[in-house]
């Protein structure tokens, strides 16, 4: 569920999906997924590899269709907001076109809708990401960082309802990671934009979210969801803190196979 005094933003009810291997086998990803995510609030999904966390990102962004159950972003079907470029999308791979320089990068959604480019909506998005100055430059000569960052920017241009985070910070080292956290979290505070982040690491998701879904292994189910309660904005101290390390072991434990933690 959402928090009550929030409108919200992505609704899965009942939501199930089969991936079919040959003509007699499939496999069941996930099995009746009722989630609720709240206009502005930024949630965080953790759970073992291939449980589906995935999988949900994908059903959000139009990419998937449920086998069963019903997904609906900012009231309606995804693909009505997708067709609409209202939905942002940042993954692992940063897939920025390595030909192209940073702002024409983070510019290009606007010519994908068949938009005139808002230059000024650019510099500004290349500024909140700090990347004023790397204007003209190409992504191979960027950092692992920066490239996350100019994805971030990109996801971000058309002003989206929703952002969809899929382990962006997957592949960095674990200063630069951490780095991106905070950068992420300013981010989020200034745009108030619903996310929805896929993420590997406890310690990231209890940083950045309100609320931190803990799903099962495959198929995978919900287990149990978690408010986060520290208060903005959050500093790396506060991963120090001993409420942070009970509550990481806590989401720890509930990852493990043999856990009903709830």
């Amino acid at each position: 569920m959402s928090p009550p005094s929030l409108k919200s933003a992505i609704e899965l009810v009942g939501v199930s999906k089969d991936y079919r291997l040959d003509r007699s086998t499939s496999v069941k990803a996930l099995d009746g997924i009722d989630l609720a995510i709240g206009e502005g609030e930024f949630v965080a999904l953790i759970g073992p590899s291939g449980c589906g966390k995935s999988t949900i990102l994908r059903l959000l962004a139009s990419l998937e269709e449920p086998s069963a159950g019903t997904v609906k972003v900012a009231g309606g079907p995804p693909a009505a907001l997708a067709a609409a470029h209202r939905l942002g999308v940042a993954f692992q791979d940063h897939a920025l076109l390595p030909w192209l320089p940073v702002a024409r990068n983070v510019a290009l959604p606007f010519q994908v809708a068949g938009r005139a480019v808002d230059q000024a909506k650019v510099a500004d998005l290349l500024r909140l990401v700090g990347l004023t100055g790397f204007e003209a430059a190409r992504p191979s000569q960027l950092s692992g960082g920066m490239r996350q960052r100019a994805s971030i920017a990109r996801s971000l241009v058309l002003d989206p309802e929703v952002l969809l985070l899929d382990e962006p910070f997957g592949a960095l080292d674990a200063v630069t990671r951490r780095h991106m956290n905070i950068e992420l979290q300013r981010i989020w505070q200034e745009r108030g934009t619903t996310t929805l982040l896929v993420t590997h690491s406890v310690d990231e998701a209890l940083f950045l979210a309100d609320r931190v879904v803990v799903m099962s292994k495959r198929p995978g189910r919900i287990l149990a969801i978690h408010p986060v309660p520290f208060a903005r904005p959050r500093l790396p101290d506060i991963m120090r803190a001993e409420e942070f390390h009970h509550l990481a072991d806590r989401l720890t434990l509930a990852l493990e196979p043999e856990s009903r933690a709830a």
